[in-house]
């Protein structure tokens, strides 16, 4: 069988990666209603509602578990990626995106204050939505969990 045939094919590639791209899908639809337009970095970026991350690394652990047992190692390797995932989502990518825009204050307060021969202090690279509140780790978590258990009753 052709290896890319192959790789298309795999249950536990095909349901995270699907679960990701209806998650982002879903993200860039509930960013358009909640800000009144559409914004292509939703479509591929971090954080917002659902959590594309978590709905990827849930419906793989729920792959795994499905396809090799759910003793197997795979399903628990994959488990414990989803929690520390998860967890990091809430966490520190959370806290990251507080302090970015704790940053970006600050420059734009320090900015009223320098003489236009001192260079301007540039923060517009910073990412503010780069974590998860906990509701969109649960509702990402439980997106990809019903990915997973509809492929399984369709083509399992």
């Amino acid at each position: 069988m052709n290896v890319f045939l192959q790789i298309i094919q795999n249950p536990v590639l095909l349901v995270p990666a699907c679960s990701w791209i209806i998650a982002q899908i879903l993200k860039s639809i509930i960013s358009a209603i909640v800000n009144k337009r559409f914004s292509f970095d939703r479509l591929v970026g971090d954080g917002g509602m659902p959590s594309g991350h978590s709905a990827t690394v849930t419906s793989l652990a729920i792959m795994c578990g499905l396809v090799n047992g759910f003793d197997s190692a795979a399903f628990g390797l994959a488990t414990i990626f989803a929690i520390v995932v998860m967890h990091d989502a809430t966490g520190v990518r959370r806290e990251t995106g507080k302090q970015a825009v704790s940053i970006i204050k600050m420059a734009e307060l320090l900015n009223d204050y320098v003489s236009e021969k001192d260079e301007v202090i540039k923060t517009d690279k910073l990412k503010v939505l780069v974590g998860h509140t906990p509701w969109q780790v649960v509702c990402g978590a439980a997106l990809g969990a019903v990915i997973a258990i509809l492929y399984s009753l369709v083509f399992m």
